[in-house]
Formats: C-alpha cells, sequence, structure tokens
C-alpha cells in the first residue's frame, strides 16, 4: 500500500438492501464493507445474494491500484450501476466476486 493509504475488510454484521426504483437488486446479511482511505464505505455482497438475473454485464472497466481491475454490470435505466474484481490484488482477496453498488441501505 501506498504511504498513508490503508485498505481494511471485514464482514459487516448488519443487513444490507439494495433498492433501485422500488426493485429489490440485493439483500444479504453476509456483506462484506470494505474502508479505504479517502473513500466511503463500500458494502461487498456475495453474488448469491444479488438478483443477477436483472443485471446485464457491461463492457467497462476501470483499475485500481490498491485493488485491480473492476468489472460492471448495468440495469437498462442505470448503466455500470455494480461492479466486482474477478481477480483481486491479494491484499483485497476476500472481495473476490463480491459485488458493490454505489447505494445501499443498511438495516
Amino acid at each position: 500500500m501506498t504511504h498513508g493509504h490503508t485498505i481494511t475488510i471485514e464482514p459487516s454484521g448488519e443487513r444490507v438492501r439494495v433498492v433501485h426504483d422500488g426493485r429489490v437488486l440485493a439483500e444479504s446479511d453476509r456483506a462484506l464493507v470494505l474502508r479505504e482511505t479517502g473513500c466511503p464505505p463500500r458494502y461487498y455482497l456475495p453474488p448469491q445474494d444479488v438478483r443477477l438475473d436483472l443485471l446485464t454485464p457491461s463492457d467497462s472497466q476501470t483499475h485500481c491500484p490498491f485493488k485491480g481491475t473492476a468489472s460492471y454490470w448495468s440495469l437498462p435505466d442505470a448503466a455500470d450501476l455494480v461492479w466486482a474484481y474477478p481477480d483481486p490484488k491479494p491484499d483485497v482477496a476476500e472481495i473476490k466476486d463480491h459485488l458493490c453498488f454505489y447505494d445501499v441501505e443498511v438495516v
């Protein structure tokens, strides 16, 4: 990690729900919370708890020097709404294939 930059990952211990336009896209008691310097906490959900049938893979990819290359999925009205790291860097291996959404409800 770069000096002063940290990432921690731990079980959230909370129920996480993702709702878009009134439709539940994901709901999990098994989310991981990733805290990264300079970023809001992000919740990574196991794919079993996500409505993958509603999502379409996107051609978009981004690269994070700390986490690796992210792949994205979209809804018809929301491009690149969700992302995952299929081959994350070793320091964040726990988030492999877990999906992350920009907006989640923690209940």
